[in-house]
């Protein structure tokens, strides 16, 4: 984490993944976000993965750094309560970051009314406001058509929510634009913003859209391969699975060194007239050279190949599930975004969490900070950002309008 974004505030209403990791972003920034949820229960504060005795881990991932509230937003006044935070005085607050309905209450009209230079980013699923999730959106991109092997016939989706943590990250750096505006100008700001539009920009950007458009094709599916240039998955003689590829020359000549001087390589340049070196042409001819290396590797233990492709140069990694990485002192353990933190929502159990994955060379770096016990909060913002006192607090909580600390 960093204190760069020290001072500033933002109320979160969100739920699930994109929203969260925008908050997030900035709160390991050092902004103050404060997330608020139904006093009854939020949407995601249970959800998948969760420990042996129901506790999210979802929730310790998302929303590390955050405060967090618990408000009645049924009732009259709960809602008055989560519209004086958003709208509160200050120059570095007023800002409101929601994939909520934002109807009501949480309209940008009403919010706007009580403070006019507000800041509000709204995630939509489509930008006419239909609902829709990540995979949902990935459906109509194409991806699943050229996801998967090579014979699979339909469908494949990806595990990775790849438009939610595109959005997620476009939310924060909407948000820092509209502030950076409003510090210059005066103005507030209003942020329309879909995961479909997301999706659409990323996938026109890769070239997937002028393909289609231009060449009147889609894609093949290529399974493990890689579009374009050279790279797939093999098997070592002793089971194990690594990534190879080959992006630029100087792959090539670290692949072509490891194979000897058996004119295979060769022959296949001189057979097509080519040079593996040229990226196009290594991927016109990638059958040809997978069998090569993958008779190579196919003989060896993985040990000797690893050693092997990491003294030539090669690019390339092996695969490791989820349990194997962490093990990964590399990844884990001697990384310094990694910190192993109690976790105040899960009754202290403790993991390593990152902090920001950005490093600023002359700013001091601080520990990552968990995420909070749900509802951990409530007493503290009502306190410092609406000055309330402890009696008319306490008058909220008999009153169920507001909730917590709890743990989840």
């Amino acid at each position: 984490m960093y204190d760069l974004l020290s001072g500033m505030r933002i109320l979160e209403g969100s739920a699930f993944v994109a929203a969260p990791l925008g908050g997030m972003t900035l709160a390991q920034l050092g902004a103050d976000v404060i997330r608020f949820d139904d006093i009854n229960g939020g949407l995601d504060h249970e959800r998948w993965p969760v420990t042996s005795d129901g506790q999210s881990l979802y929730w310790a991932g998302m929303n590390k750094g955050k405060k967090s509230i618990l408000v009645d937003v049924r009732s009259e006044e709960g809602r008055e309560l989560l519209t004086a935070i958003a709208t509160a005085p200050g120059a570095d607050a007023g800002m409101f970051l929601t994939n909520l309905p934002a109807r009501g209450w949480s309209a940008y009209e009403n919010l706007k009314a009580r403070r006019d230079d507000l800041i509000m980013v709204a995630l939509t699923g489509a930008r006419d406001g239909a609902p829709h999730v990540d995979y949902t959106v990935n459906a109509m991109t194409g991806f699943p058509m050229v996801t998967g092997p090579t014979q699979a016939d339909g469908p494949v989706n990806n595990v990775l929510p790849a438009w939610d943590i595109g959005a997620g990250l476009t939310i924060s750096t909407s948000l820092l634009a509209a502030e950076r505006r409003r510090s210059r100008t005066g103005a507030g700001s209003l942020i329309k913003l879909s995961l479909l539009d997301v999706a659409l920009w990323t996938t026109a950007n890769l070239g997937y859209v002028g393909e289609a458009s231009v060449n009147q094709s889609d894609r093949e599916r290529l399974g493990n391969q890689i579009f374009g240039t050279f790279g797939q998955t093999f098997k070592t003689k002793d089971g194990q699975w690594i990534m190879l590829c080959m992006f630029t020359p100087r792959h090539v000549k670290a692949v072509k060194d490891i194979m000897g001087s058996d004119g295979s390589f060769a022959e296949i340049e001189a057979k097509h007239g080519i040079k593996l070196e040229d990226e196009a042409s290594r991927y016109q001819v990638r059958v040809e050279v997978e069998s090569i290396v993958g008779t190579w590797i196919g003989t060896r233990d993985y040990t000797e190949v690893a050693t092997t492709l990491e003294n030539a140069g090669a690019l390339w990694s092996g695969y490791q599930s989820f349990r194997q990485s962490l093990n990964d002192a590399y990844l884990y353990a001697d990384n310094p975004l990694f910190k192993t933190v109690a976790q105040p929502n899960l009754n202290g159990v403790a993991f390593p969490i990152p902090g920001a994955p950005m490093w600023f060379e002359d700013l001091k770096r601080l520990e990552p900070a968990p995420a909070p016990r749900f509802g951990q909060h409530t007493d503290e913002v009502l306190a410092d950002i609406l000055g309330l006192t402890a009696s008319s607090i306490g008058d909220l909580h008999d009153r169920h309008i507001v909730k917590g600390p709890s743990a989840i």
